[in-house]
């Protein structure tokens, strides 16, 4: 017995020294020298992707900081973006298990923050196939146009009074925060929300007869839990979870891009008047903008570009994690680790991007760069596998929204505010706000019973 447990202290020994004879073999990224508990946190300040952004510089656009015990590591170019979200994308297809993601995602049951798997891969595959390929999208944009009609005419009368107008207030519905805390209370309201939209949704559907058509994207989602083909049942949580990424990405995204939009343009009023000038010469004054005539209005899409460059939607790309092992870039990278992808670090690299602090449009027309991840440079929506699938909607709302606000009306700051005293600073988040929210003096452009 005694030489048993002789035996057995041995091989402990032996694997506890192998293991520490091979991660001292192991040639990690570099980084800062963490500290003990809390790692490199406190070089994290109120605004990360600025403090992760200044670090890089030291350390290099592959850097390896530790957030408390969990190694997470730092992107911030667009050829290490390249490595690892497409030459090494499967690896790295996983979401880490974060409050985020268990507070706001009916316990990671959503597109956004399950893990990669079975449940993951199905609801891609509803997303795509269901939701937001090209023909359903079509058929639901007559709900964007309605949508769109009601803000036009809501900030025409609002216009009309002569007051500045509070853009953001009629622009933004939901905004997440990262804090735990606030979202256990942001699901309980949510959940409220889902559930009367569930209902009112099931209610409609019963009083309808055999032949229901789905009228909108929720309807979609009811009709994929009948679905006797799916793999995995959809349950309640996981339609509520799967909703939440519609709502979310479809209001707060989109909101957020044209309230930053609005903070470059009114800086500088001749790319306002360039803007209308295109709108004149391809819209005319007797229509609104539809989605149909966003290939002619190749000045407002270089807008959107260059505001997505300066302020991506997600200024830190959703975080991912390995799934094994592997070896980048010369560096030894072990399973679990959580990577970030610095977008707002990459779109401000002096070495991509000539004057990268500037707002200019200009610098993508006649450039074959566009938003859907393929151009490493630029990934408002990111890359690979867990790009966000509904990109093809957001970048929809987007354009129709920045190109009728535009079309629709003149921009000026209230009297005593000039262009120079507007503040860039940024609220971060899953989405990053500007820090103060602008007040315009908007008047109208087009006749008036187009308003109506």
């Amino acid at each position: 017995m005694e030489n048993y447990c002789w035996v057995v202290l041995a091989i402990i020994t032996c694997v506890v020294l192998l293991k520490l004879f091979h991660d001292d073999k192991q040639n990690l990224p570099p980084g800062p020298k963490p500290w003990p508990i809390i790692g490199n946190l406190h070089l994290v300040g109120s605004v990360p992707h600025k403090s992760l952004h200044k670090l890089a510089i030291t350390y290099g656009d592959l850097m390896l900081l530790k957030f408390g015990t969990r190694n997470v590591l730092i992107v911030s170019s667009p050829e290490m973006t390249r490595e690892f979200l497409k030459t090494n994308d499967a690896n790295w297809a996983s979401r880490p298990q974060l409050a985020a993601g268990k507070y706001t995602a009916y316990n990671y049951h959503d597109m956004t923050w399950a893990p990669y798997g079975p449940f993951w891969k199905q609801a891609r595959r509803i997303y795509l196939n269901e939701i937001f390929n090209s023909k359903r999208l079509d058929s639901f944009e007559y709900i964007r146009v309605e949508e769109m009609q009601n803000l036009i005419s809501r900030l025409f009368h609002l216009s009309m009074l002569g007051n500045p107008i509070l853009l953001r207030q009629h622009l933004t519905r939901y905004t997440l925060t990262s804090y735990v805390k606030e979202m256990k209370e942001l699901h309980r309201n949510l959940d409220k929300f889902n559930n009367f939209v569930l209902d009112d949704h099931k209610a409609k559907r019963e009083l309808g007869d055999k032949n229901f058509v789905a009228r909108d994207m929720v309807d979609v989602l009811l009709q994929q839990v009948e679905d006797p083909n799916l793999h995995l049942k959809l349950n309640t949580d996981s339609v509520k979870g799967l909703m939440q990424d519609l709502l979310a990405g479809g209001t707060d995204t989109s909101a957020t891009t044209i309230e930053w939009a609005f903070h470059e343009l009114i800086k500088q009023p001749k790319m306002i008047k360039k803007a209308q000038k295109e709108l004149d010469r391809v819209i005319g004054d007797g229509r609104w903008v539809q989605e149909k005539d966003f290939t002619q209005l190749t000045y407002i899409e270089s807008i959107i570009k260059e505001t997505l460059r300066l302020h991506p939607l997600s200024t830190m790309l959703p975080p991912r994690t390995s799934l094994e092992d592997c070896h980048i870039a010369g560096y030894d990278i072990p399973k679990g680790t959580i990577l970030m992808v610095n977008a707002w670090s990459i779109g401000r690299n002096s070495r991509y991007w000539e004057s990268s602090e500037e707002f200019i449009p200009e610098r993508f027309e006649g450039k074959d760069i566009d938003v859907t991840g393929q151009h490493f440079m630029l990934l408002p929506f990111g890359s690979g596998r867990r790009k966000c699938p509904g990109y093809s909607l957001g970048i929809r709302i987007i354009r129709a929204t920045l190109a009728n606000l535009l079309h629709g009306f003149n921009w000026q700051l209230p009297h005593g505010i000039n262009p120079q005293d507007i503040s860039m600073d940024e609220i971060y988040g899953l989405t990053t706000h500007p820090k103060l929210p602008l007040h315009f003096i908007m008047v109208p452009r087009l006749p008036h019973h187009l308003y109506k």
